[in-house]
């Protein structure tokens, strides 16, 4: 049986993407979640608009991580205004214990956890400030209309979401 040396194999290009990752934040994951569940999904741009709206911890600090996913994508070439994120997760690190004093004798562990916090970025197939076309939400709206039905839309979260139901009902 012979085999050629210079056999070359042709594929189709990988998909580029930017990612950013930032380990060991002193944050509960459980307070940096509602905040990347608030962009996932969603265009680069209109992600730090919204960001920049939301006054805690986690929103400052998925801000700085989305910034440097976006100056990555742009050292790899990719085209800044059709960025969406299209994977955002925050995992739990190692968490520190620590023991509070309590009434006779007795003491309480404290854990003070930490957060792995990593964005990915890709390309969408066209200009715009969210993922690409087809996406579930889009079409869920679009079955909302057709039915004439109200849709559910997802309030934010804290005090905002007072402000919200006021204005939508």
């Amino acid at each position: 049986m012979k085999t050629e040396k210079n056999e070359t194999i042709l594929t189709e290009p990988a998909a580029l993407s930017a990612k950013s990752l930032l380990r060991f934040v002193r944050i509960s994951p459980r307070k940096v979640r509602p905040v990347i569940n608030a962009i996932r999904r969603r265009g680069v741009q209109e992600a730090l608009y919204l960001l920049m709206a939301l006054s805690n911890k986690a929103a400052r600090i998925t801000e700085k991580v989305l910034k440097s996913a976006a100056a990555n994508a742009k050292v790899l070439g990719m085209q800044e205004d059709r960025l969406y994120i299209s994977d955002i997760r925050a995992d739990g690190g190692p968490s520190m214990k620590r023991f509070m004093s309590r009434s006779m004798g007795r003491s309480d562990r404290i854990l003070k956890r930490s957060t792995h916090l990593s964005i990915v970025l890709k390309e969408g197939n066209e200009k715009s400030a969210s993922a690409p076309a087809g996406g579930m939400a889009d079409s869920a709206e679009a079955e909302g209309k057709e039915k004439g039905k109200k849709s559910k839309m997802k309030l934010p979260f804290g005090r905002e979401k007072k402000k919200a139901a006021a204005a939508v009902s």
